[in-house]
């Protein structure tokens, strides 16, 4: 069963990482709990996938504050939220003229932000801005 177990978690986090890469570019699909079960699937699957997801140049940091209770950079917070309401109301405005469909947009963004905001804020420290993190080796998924 294992056999079958592992392909389908790595399967599973990948395709967590491609939607979580898309909810980027796009508000309304949510970044933060597709990179979290694209951790949770690697942590039971492979462990060097999962040292690539965390030491990651684009995310590695976010999800590594987000696991540790750290939270998220004010700046990185305030870009987010600031972008997925330009997106949302030009979405309102020029991609729908349906009532209910506005309102779900609304409350997508209310969701979102109430979590964004809910989350601890941190200023990232001077000497991690602009530098590559130390990466050590990736453990091997030998047994």
């Amino acid at each position: 069963m294992r056999a079958l177990i592992r392909p389908l978690l790595i399967i599973i986090g990948t395709a967590s990482v491609a939607l979580a890469v898309l909810g980027m570019f796009i508000p309304i699909l949510p970044t933060t709990p597709f990179l979290l079960v694209a951790a949770a699937c690697y942590a039971r699957s492979s462990d060097r996938f999962l040292h690539w997801l965390l030491y990651n140049r684009w995310f590695g940091a976010y999800i590594r504050n987000y696991r540790e209770g750290r939270g998220m950079p004010r700046a990185t917070k305030v870009l987010t939220l600031l972008s997925l309401w330009v997106t949302l109301a030009l979405s309102a405005v020029f991609a729908t003229s349906a009532w209910w469909l506005r309102l779900l947009l609304a409350g997508i963004g209310l969701g979102v932000s109430v979590h964004l905001l809910k989350l601890k804020t941190h200023d990232a420290p001077a000497s991690s801005r602009g530098s590559a993190p130390h990466i050590t080796p990736a453990p091997s998924d030998e047994p």
